[in-house]
């Protein structure tokens, strides 16, 4: 999930939608972070679009609309957190949830403040493209998969169905499921969300079968239409054990983080950054010009902010 932009007033270089695995930069401080009398702001980079989006609209509006210098930090999921917990960073604006992560530095550390609800319901599961759910409406249930392993074989996959998973930095229980399910499917890494997005569009466009792990929210339902693959239900602690995982992915309301001195001391950034919450639909709006229409991240958000005051102006107040 990842395409490159250079900052303005920024020293770092976001590495935005290229789609190869996030470099681990927690021990790449920020020039700016915890600089004293400095009016800036670190904030942590996902590497998928969707979290990238948020990111360039935010910085957008810290830069053009209250005048704080802004520095991106592209760091993994997990090692995000150490980032932000040591002040690495100042906000990480998109988390998907990482509960022992969560009680080591809100919980215990005292590390790291809930910044509340991003506003968006993220969701994790397997799809197949609605062009073969419409052929083959029972393969939208995990326990006809097999019957279909042959569909998704490919040179990667060892005479096995195929199930498309993206960078192998990404917390996924798509291992665990096909062992714990007992299906004849092999993960397959493309190596990022790029490479996957790539190898879709090109399946899409020859109308080849295949499975895939992917998300929501995404621009790419837009342009490839997908169906669920419904997994066992997922229930409370049903995912608690990494090994023994067989039910499907929860929804998720992702949530904002901030270093806790960031949030105590940021004044009108930390305000308008806890402040900060759109919908799904923005977040896609966002993504699409970026992933999609290979715009400059600053000129989508510009394009955003442009069209949407009623929107961002009540994250100021």
């Amino acid at each position: 999930m990842r395409r490159r932009t250079t900052l303005p007033a920024a020293v770092a270089v976001l590495a935005l939608a290229t789609g190869c695995g996030a470099a681990d930069m927690t021990k790449q401080a920020s020039p700016f972070a915890n600089a004293g009398g400095t009016k800036s702001v670190t904030l942590s980079v996902q590497s998928w679009v969707g979290a990238q989006s948020n990111v360039a609209v935010a910085q957008y509006i810290l830069e053009h609309k209250l005048g704080y210098r802004v520095d991106t930090v592209q760091v993994d999921e997990v090692p995000a957190w150490d980032a932000l917990s040591q002040g690495r960073v100042d906000a990480l604006l998109e988390d998907w949830g990482h509960p022992d992560q969560e009680k080591r530095y809100v919980t215990d550390k005292k590390t790291i403040t809930p910044g509340g609800d991003l506003g968006v319901t993220g969701h994790i599961g397997w799809f197949v493209p609605t062009y073969l759910a419409k052929e083959h409406p029972d393969i939208t249930d995990w326990r006809n998969l097999d019957k279909y392993a042959s569909l998704f074989r490919t040179a990667e996959s060892g005479g096995k169905g195929q199930l498309m998973d993206g960078s192998p930095s990404y917390v996924t229980n798509d291992k665990a499921l096909v062992k714990n399910l007992k299906l004849d499917y092999q993960v397959v890494f493309a190596g990022s969300e790029a490479a996957q997005i790539t190898q879709m569009k090109q399946f899409a466009k020859e109308k080849k079968p295949f499975l895939t792990y992917w998300y929501s929210p995404q621009w790419l339902f837009e342009k490839v239409p997908m169906t669920e693959v419904k997994l066992p239900p997922y229930k409370e602690g049903c995912d608690a054990d990494p090994a023994k995982v067989a039910c499907s992915y929860p929804h998720t309301p992702l949530q904002k983080y901030l270093n806790t001195d960031f949030a105590k001391t940021g004044g009108k950034a930390a305000a308008f950054l806890k402040r900060f919450r759109w919908t799904t639909e923005d977040q896609n709006e966002v993504s699409l010009m970026i992933a999609d229409r290979k715009m400059d991240p600053q000129d989508a958000a510009k394009k955003w902010v442009d069209g949407h005051p009623d929107v961002w102006k009540k994250w100021l107040s």
